[in-house]
């Protein structure tokens, strides 16, 4: 993936995270793809909470992820995120969450959509967020 902006954020593991196999619960893994969507939106210096000022919403439509390694509480564990697919209307992110030692333990992506607040109804993200769309364009994987 030449030329493609990665947001990288650590995850800090809890005992509380773990199930009765003594690994990272799956369900956690949704958690942390959204620590990397939010931290990649941050790092390219949008907030979800404006968008939803301006009376959006951006839910998931689609979630996909394939485990690959198990965590474990007192690993060191990082999620990487990056823009996958960006067409005005569906926005595809992609994640890879990896160890310490940069192994990937979990890969996946989610599709979002934006949608009025007031209504639910789906709207172009190219039409309500020029720029925001266009930043997307400039930062994803070609």
């Amino acid at each position: 993936m030449e030329n493609v902006f990665f947001s990288t954020r650590e995850i800090q593991l809890y005992y509380a995270d773990t199930d009765m196999m003594g690994v990272i619960y799956h369900a956690n893994y949704l958690k942390f793809f959204e620590l990397g969507r939010t931290g990649l939106i941050a790092d390219i210096g949008y907030n979800y909470l404006e968008m939803e000022s301006a009376g959006y919403y951006a839910p998931v439509y689609d979630i996909q992820i394939t485990y690959k390694k198990p965590l474990r509480y007192g690993d060191k564990a990082y999620v990487k995120t990056w823009v996958e697919k960006n067409d005005g209307i569906k926005t595809v992110y992609g994640y890879s969450v990896v160890n310490g030692e940069d192994e990937v333990c979990a890969e996946g992506n989610s599709t979002h959509i934006i949608v009025k607040r007031d209504n639910f109804r789906p709207t172009s993200f190219k039409k309500a967020f020029p720029e925001w769309f266009l930043k997307y364009e400039e930062i994803k994987k070609k």
